[in-house]
């Protein structure tokens, strides 16, 4: 492995510890200073039922002290029980509802990277044709609306005006529509991306070059522009998976999904300290891994780029 590239990855992964370090800092502190906790919405609890509930959990100890000892489970892989969850431990629910939305990301990322290339080469092609004005006209609308606000419309249209997929996401078919709403932001930005990539790639030396000697222009666009216009949407694709990943707590709490996204969002209703906590460090790790998965293959598929 080339030696800048090797202190170029020690140097982020440093930084990504440190990231979800303040990641966890911050969480643990806002969750804690929030007005309420975690035992109010039980039936009037006696001041003995409050006192044992909060030893049981630790929430009757300095708040440095819950911190410290918080810390210190972090690092043995302890992520604690979780209080509205009869006590399942907080990895185990995030592995159970991480299964379900994984599955749901995957294949929005698929399909987002596959129709997104293909309609950024076709842009491309046809620029300033009324197909390419069409295509940019339809990702510069969906780019405008965030995942929720698509969500929302495809429940309405196909839903309820057309009632021709179900709403529920825990039923048979249920899934499609979750996955269309996580796909369309993802791949309408890559259309563009791809589209403003090969434009540029286009109008290099060595296209003109190539087709001068005759190459086919299938050829010249599939296997000389379309493969360096790529570059940069492999950038994308690393926090794009992880977004899509995040922004499915979202939707699947708008079809009713059972993913990550409905213990995310019930623990918080809930103020289930260890269960928000758990997600969050999740997420945001997962968010700094493929981040740094992005850059490195950045580097390795350009290795013009300099990374200081």
């Amino acid at each position: 492995m080339d030696s800048k590239l090797a202190l170029y990855i020690v140097k982020r992964v440093l930084l990504a510890v440190f990231t979800v370090f303040l990641v966890i800092t911050i969480t643990f502190f806002v969750m804690r200073a929030i007005p309420g906790g975690p035992f109010l919405a039980e039936k009037s609890p006696s001041a003995e039922v409050m006192a044992a509930l909060e030893a049981k959990y630790g929430l009757d100890k300095p708040l440095w002290e819950q911190y410290i000892t918080y810390l210190s489970d972090l690092i043995h892989g302890d992520f604690g029980p979780s209080i509205k969850n009869r006590g399942r431990n907080v990895i185990d629910l995030i592995m159970e509802g991480f299964t379900i939305s994984a599955k749901n990301g995957l294949w929005a990322a698929g399909i987002a990277i596959a129709i997104g290339l293909t309609l950024g080469a076709i842009a491309a092609v046809f620029h300033n044709k009324w197909i390419d004005k069409l295509i940019m006209v339809l990702t510069s609308a969906l780019v405008a609306m965030p995942s929720f606000v698509i969500a929302t419309i495809l429940l309405l249209l196909f839903c309820i005006v057309w009632p021709v997929l179900p709403a529920n996401g825990n039923t048979e078919g249920g899934l499609i529509l979750p996955i269309v709403s996580l796909a369309l932001y993802p791949m309408s930005y890559i259309t563009r991306l791809t589209r403003s990539s090969m434009l540029d790639v286009m109008g290099q030396d060595y296209i003109r070059t190539a087709r001068a000697k005759g190459v086919s222009n299938t050829k010249v666009i599939f296997k000389h522009a379309l493969k360096n216009a790529v570059t940069p949407v492999i950038t994308y694709v690393g926090p794009m998976i992880a977004f899509i990943l995040t922004g499915s707590l979202v939707v699947e709490k708008v079809f009713a999904v059972p993913g990550l996204g409905d213990y995310f969002f019930s623990s918080i209703t809930n103020r289930d300290y260890p269960m928000v906590m758990g997600t969050t460090i999740f997420l945001a790790t997962l968010m700094v891994i493929m981040t740094l998965i992005s850059d490195i293959l950045y580097k390795v598929f350009d290795p013009r780029v300099d990374l200081g």
